[in-house]
């Protein structure tokens, strides 16, 4: 029995970890951008997107559809830096629980 109580303790405490994880991640901003940085979009950890810039000489009204591929792209960039640093923060901690990646 002290062997299911140790690995009921040590489950606990890596849920724990994995709980103090995802909070840091929540609080950890990251930066993608493109057009040479004129569009800026910093997303948290966890992927919610915090702002997004766009600077003045970005803007072409006769060339909009320029602008709309450059806020796309540095989106999905902010957005895979945020992803990288998931699984940085928590690929061990999910490894230790079994969890199969993106599982957290």
């Amino acid at each position: 029995m002290s062997d299911m109580g140790q690995m009921l303790q040590q489950a606990q405490a890596l849920q724990a970890k994995l709980g103090e994880a995802q909070e840091e991640l929540a609080g950890t901003d990251v930066s993608g951008s493109a057009g040479g940085g004129m569009v800026t979009v910093v997303v948290s950890g966890d992927g919610a997107v915090r702002s997004v810039t766009i600077a003045p000489e970005a803007v072409d009204p006769d060339d909009v559809e320029m602008l709309q591929d450059m806020v796309t792209a540095a989106v999905n960039d902010a957005l895979g830096r945020a992803e990288a640093l998931k699984q940085e923060k928590l690929g061990a901690l999910t490894g230790a629980l079994g969890l199969p990646p993106g599982m957290t």
